[in-house]
């Protein structure tokens, strides 16, 4: 990076950048949490089976996660600026999409499609936007700007859940339609700011693009796949195991790859690649319950999505005030105490939530949801910072883009593990439900695998027979177990591999 492109321009057209890349990311973070709340009525709607409505989440995740590495290499070699720009364009034009979806036999492959184009945009802008921001602003003013970058963006995860509530009220479709505003403000406000940074055309490594985005596809369509094609099927692990061998292959290509997409050595970094691990495990967790935990409100106890959205909004209090405390026991003493002291606090969290789902009475899970909140916040920003500062000789933004990569991937990989497991329970369940009221145990097995598939409430709508809300919520109370477990795992890791 040159003297010229850091620091250039007055204080003012520095903040209209940050304006800009804040508003071009803005899409990209409001997504992640704003789709779960329209989950079920998307459902209802378009008629989708329960696997293929995780598909629609998960097709989002899935090409972040394969995209990423390939959008950061993209920007450094053809222009940050004009990256940025076919990012936006990319995301607003599959969001308009989406929100255009048509019912029928065609809507799943449509939405699931353009779902997918979403994450190739965010792919590409994400890595970009990261860049002109850290070329805009000299080094002592570095800090602030990042931290206004990933604050306000950031924060806008927590208003995705509230903002989707109040949108599908009126209709699912306004929650992907309301990008396209989002969109133009960024692209008047990239016009207008002209932000400059410098680019070094160099070649691009698609073989290394094609074995990532195939070994991330393989690996997690193989878990998606389990409940449909069930695990005596020689297929899923197939999938399973030829999605992580192409994995294995692109690290070790990428090592020996002059100009390679991803900068895959600085894993021998120890302390980056166990914050990596613990990053990956707790991102298992954390963009599956915004899904799960929104089904639950829903169907489990029949809130309307405005008051799903309010459900999240719980856990966000806990994680906006813990994220500015695991911040602060970083810059006084390191990442290890608040990393391991909120995976610890995040298990107890969903421990102790999962005893009371069953209950149907949210009443009595406000505190736990805070308390998962409070650990996911505690650990995640001290986490993700301490990961990218030991990055060594490796720039910032590279650093990011691998951090990322490894956090998308977990969480599609996450969303289709829980999925999987959340299908099962519900389905065994609802046999024996069936069973109990006296339906035949063959029809039984067959209406319950059509309605575990099938599942969707009315909003707020009291029609769902109390067994089905209450085996719903027994899935849930298993999901939010393992999610514990998953977060005690992580607590594990953080305390045997991280340094003091």
């Amino acid at each position: 990076m040159s003297g010229s492109a850091a620091g250039g321009g007055g204080t003012g057209q520095r903040n209209l950048v940050l304006a800009a890349m804040i508003f071009a990311v803005a899409m990209t973070f409001i997504d992640q949490t704003i789709v779960s709340i329209a989950a079920p009525d998307i459902q209802r709607e378009l008629n989708l089976s329960t696997t293929g409505l995780q598909w629609a989440v998960n097709a989002y995740l899935l090409t972040l996660a394969a995209f990423f590495a390939y959008g950061g290499r993209l920007a450094d070699t053809a222009g940050h600026r004009r990256v940025v720009v076919a990012g936006v364009v990319i995301f607003a034009l599959s969001s308009l999409l989406c929100g255009l979806t048509p019912k029928g036999g065609a809507a799943q492959a449509w939405i699931v499609t353009f779902r997918a184009v979403q994450g190739v945009g965010g792919a590409i802008m994400f890595p970009a936007a990261l860049g002109i921001v850290v070329q805009t602003f000299a080094l002592r003013e570095r800090g602030r700007a990042l931290a206004l970058f990933f604050g306000i963006a950031g924060g806008l995860t927590a208003i995705g859940p509230i903002l989707g509530g109040y949108l599908t009220q009126w209709t699912w479709r306004a929650i992907f339609w309301v990008n396209v505003p989002v969109a133009v403000i960024a692209l008047v406000l990239i016009a207008l700011s002209k932000p400059v940074t410098d680019h070094r055309p160099a070649p691009m490594d698609y073989r290394g693009l094609a074995l990532i985005a195939g070994g991330v596809g393989l690996s997690v369509f193989g878990f998606q796949q389990a409940q449909i094609w069930h695990w005596s099927n020689p297929g899923i692990a197939l999938c399973i195991a030829g999605g992580l061998l192409l994995l294995a292959v692109f690290y070790a290509v990428e090592l020996r790859t002059p100009s390679p997409l991803m900068q895959v050595r600085i894993f021998r970094n120890r302390a980056f690649g166990v914050q990596n691990l613990v990053l990956g495990t707790s991102m298992l967790v954390f963009v599956p319950l915004f899904f799960f935990a929104s089904e639950y409100a829903q169907i489990g106890l029949g809130k309307s999505a405005s008051e799903a959205g309010l459900y999240l909004l719980y856990f966000f209090v806990g994680f906006v005030i813990a994220s500015q405390i695991g911040g602060r026991m970083l810059d006084r003493g390191g990442a290890k105490r608040p990393v391991v002291l909120g995976c610890v606090l995040a298990a107890v969290g969903f421990f102790l939530l999962a005893g009371e789902v069953t209950g149907l009475d949210f009443g009595t899970q406000q505190w736990y949801v805070i308390l998962a909140g409070f650990g996911m916040g505690m650990m995640l920003t001290p986490a993700t910072t301490d990961a990218v500062n030991r990055a060594g000789r490796l720039s910032y933004g590279e650093a990011t883009g691998i951090t990322q990569t490894v956090r998308n991937y977990a969480a599609s990989l996450g969303l289709a593990v829980l999925g999987t497991i959340s299908l099962a329970v519900f389905e065994s369940h609802l046999r024996t439900s069936l069973i109990s009221q006296g339906v035949p145990a063959a029809q039984a097995s067959s209406q319950a695998h059509s309605l575990a598939q099938s599942h969707s409430a009315p909003s707020g709508s009291g029609t769902v027979p109390h067994y089905v809300r209450l085996d719903f919520a027994y899935s849930t109370r298993t999901v939010f177990y393992v999610m514990a477990g998953i977060m005690a795992a992580a607590a594990i890791v953080a305390k045997i591999g991280l340094r003091p």
